[in-house]
């Protein structure tokens, strides 16, 4: 499965979802571990250190410093990650809001984290534009 690659299809077909509960972003400096029993929605490796996507609660309780609370959107199509242009429409419309958005491509789904305060407005924002792609 490699999943779509028609930015029109794409945008008409996505159907935003958004997640239950906060995450924030933390990370370790590079050689500490994480904690124990710690299931971050994402890892990614910089010299600098490792980032992780964590909920607000798994970060508390692990005493890591963390910012940018944010709500998790998931755009369920099956996007490939070889599309030119859909992450870059989407962060478009956000941006024009004056919204910030921390977009995740993975194999199957792209997930976008907006401002928690702000998620509600995010979600109205993509159903407009996959609205306006289908007609």
């Amino acid at each position: 499965m490699t999943g779509e690659t028609d930015l029109k299809t794409l945008l008409a077909s996505m159907t935003p979802e958004l997640l239950a509960g906060t995450y924030v972003f933390a990370t370790l400096a590079p050689g500490v571990p994480q904690p124990e029993g710690f299931e971050p929605v994402m890892v990614f490796r910089e010299r600098e250190g490792v980032t992780l996507i964590v909920t607000e609660e798994a970060a508390s309780a692990a005493a890591l410093t963390a910012s940018f609370r944010c709500r998790m959107l998931t755009l369920n199509i099956h996007s490939s990650l070889e599309a030119v242009g859909f992450l870059a429409a989407i962060t478009t419309r956000l941006a024009a809001a004056g919204m910030g958005v921390n977009p995740v491509s993975a194999f199957y789904h792209d997930h976008l984290f907006v401002p928690a305060d702000r998620a509600e407005e995010a979600m109205e924002l993509l159903v407009g534009l996959a609205a306006e792609n289908r007609s």
